[in-house]
């Protein structure tokens, strides 16, 4: 089954993806470096992946599949066991009276088809796929294992004794009972904290919440910004599971009485994950939050993030600058100091020295000096900004502003030669501006300062099973009430969303197909941002100690797109939809 490289260069000549003359200058140099001829087109950027394994298909008589978005029966994925499948790269997704059909990179693997045609007995029919297309349906195993998690989880906790609070003291003939160290060491305990903690990773959860209620415990896992219940376990568990957790992040197992916070991080085949734990006592027992940070989410970009356009421009502005401020604006978990990181990421070159102090620190970077305020010590964010200066810095994030103090710490650093980067919880990039006021900051001295303000929000992305539908006059005639739709028009025509003679009318609009993987349809987030740059007539309304409406509305004349604008910008991309957008955006 060997691909013949003479076949494989006529239909490289005939299929026009690619030039005669790159064909040629890849084969001289496949002879000269004997890699093969596949790989430097690739790396070369001459043809993608899945074109040159097309291409390798056509020329075996093999069918090349794409698994991307393809429901592939848990029964039958699990017919290759996941350790063969991900080091052979091969998997089973069809079975049928004909055989087992397998998507594979390697066709020419014999030995492991061989080897799997043993096991299932079943005549095996490889078929070409792509890299990408494996990594998706390897992702299958983990979430096939949902089902099975609350199987092992029940199934584990029969095996537990019955623990109340205070069993320790009761009869010890009745129940045998555990001191908390004890209980968090517990095989069948460490089994369901381990299984909680891989399954809400694989879920993609950002927080798992363990609730005791009167006769169970509840756990929820908040996934694209929504809560999902995950599970509910037998009450007698609550112990046990609280102590572990305890245990891993370094808290005081006797102490019930006091909220405690830790950390703790593990290392997984995809990298480092770290946890933050937060407990809580609650009327029927100690509540648990636990938030997870994926040390491997770096390397964002502005434009991953969703920004783009004159927004986009605006940052990159406000980022060369040498002095002044850059704030980011929004409620709790509307994704700031992600927006905040990726700037850094950009700015942190070997030049410059920079410096942050957080609470808590949720991405560890190389090369930037990061401070975790610590308040019962003293080490507050003023205290903490205040020794920053002094440690010769060019660049200083501080995690959020939140009182007087802070601010006008924060505005002296920018006029003594800093860029200062920082958080504000306002709910537009207008009322930055009467926040810091009301913070005390003289209007002068904001107008020294303030470069840039970036307001957002996060939204759900539908996913790839999406419904199309064209808005009515009378759907268009509701919407232009609250969206200035020509200025989000003229956007996507700049950028070349949609032609040049589009109308509103024609324009496709989205929204979201639930399916078995994505019971609401949408998979994922993104960013909703509105963008202000602090101009000259800006500088003057704010010395004039002008309202957050006047600000905006001016601001919007300066070609400030506002964060509803920019969210039916994306739902015309086909990236949301405008229910999610008006959800996220409430006035």
């Amino acid at each position: 089954m060997r691909i013949d490289e003479s076949a494989i260069v006529k239909l490289l000549n005939a299929s026009g993806l690619i030039s005669k003359t790159d064909v040629a200058m890849a084969l001289k140099k496949s002879k000269e470096t004997k890699e093969s001829l596949g790989s430097i087109l690739v790396s070369e950027g001459k043809l993608t992946e899945k074109d040159w394994n097309s291409m390798q298909a056509v020329s075996l008589g093999i069918p090349f599949v794409s698994l991307k978005g393809e429901h592939i029966p848990s029964d039958v994925l699990n017919l290759i066991p996941e350790p063969i499948a991900r080091n052979s790269n091969i998997i089973a997704y069809k079975k049928s009276e004909a055989g087992l059909e397998v998507a594979m990179l390697d066709v020419d693997n014999l030995p492991v088809i061989d080897f799997i045609k043993k096991k299932v007995g079943l005549r095996i029919l490889p078929r070409m796929t792509s890299s990408d297309s494996i990594k998706e349906a390897l992702a299958l195993y983990k979430k096939s294992l949902q089902a099975d998690f609350e199987d092992i989880i029940k199934k584990e906790s029969n095996t537990l004794k019955t623990i109340a609070d205070n069993s320790f003291l009761g009869d010890k003939n009745d129940n045998e009972g555990k001191t908390e160290k004890e209980l968090a060491e517990d095989l069948p305990i460490v089994k369901i904290v381990d299984t909680l903690i891989s399954h809400a990773i694989s879920q993609g959860a950002s927080d798992v919440h363990i609730e005791p209620c009167e006769d169970s415990l509840v756990v929820r896992y908040r996934i694209d910004g929504i809560l999902h219940d995950a599970m509910v376990l037998p009450k007698d568990t609550a112990p046990g599971i609280v102590a572990r957790i305890k245990v891993l992040s370094n808290l005081k197992l006797d102490e019930k009485r006091l909220p405690q916070d830790g950390r703790f991080k593990i290392v997984n085949d995809q990298g480092g994950v770290s946890f933050r734990v937060s407990t809580l006592p609650t009327y029927f027992g100690e509540k648990t939050v636990i938030r997870i940070l994926r040390e491997n989410s770096k390397g964002f970009s502005l434009e991953g993030l969703g920004f783009h356009g004159e927004a986009l421009e605006r940052i990159h502005r406000g980022m060369k600058k040498r002095t002044g401020m850059l704030l980011t604006a929004g409620p709790t978990g509307s994704g700031k100091t992600t927006t905040l990181y990726t700037m850094l990421d950009i700015l942190n070159t070997p030049d410059v020295n920079i410096s942050t102090v957080e609470d808590p620190i949720e991405y560890q970077m190389a090369r930037i000096n990061q401070t975790q305020t610590k308040a019962e010590i003293g080490l507050t964010f003023a205290n903490g900004l205040r020794t920053l200066l002094r440690q010769d810095p060019d660049i200083i994030m501080v995690g959020e502003i939140r009182d007087g103090e802070t601010a006008s710490l924060a505005v002296n650093a920018s006029l003594t030669g800093h860029l200062v980067l920082s958080t504000i919880h306002t709910n537009s990039a207008a009322g930055a501006i009467p926040r810091m006021i009301d913070m005390g900051v003289e209007p002068f001295l904001i107008v020294s300062t303030v470069k840039t303000v970036i307001a957002q929000r996060l939204v759900r992305k539908l996913s790839e099973e999406k419904e199309k539908y064209l808005l009515s006059s009378a759907e268009l005639s509701a919407l232009r009430k609250a969206v200035n739709l020509d200025v989000v028009l003229d956007a996507l025509k700049k950028e070349k969303i949609v032609p040049e003679n589009a109308t509103w009318e024609e324009i496709p609009f989205y929204k979201p197909k639930p399916s078995k993987d994505f019971p609401d349809g949408y998979k994922g987030r993104v960013g909703i941002h509105e963008v202000l740059e602090v101009s000259t007539t800006i500088k003057e309304m704010i010395l004039k100690n002008a309202s957050t409406d006047e600000i905006e509305q001016t601001a919007k004349k300066e070609g400030m797109m506002t964060m509803l604008e920019d969210g039916i910008f994306l739902v015309a991309s086909g990236v949301t939809s405008t229910e999610e957008v008006l959800r996220v955006v409430s006035e």
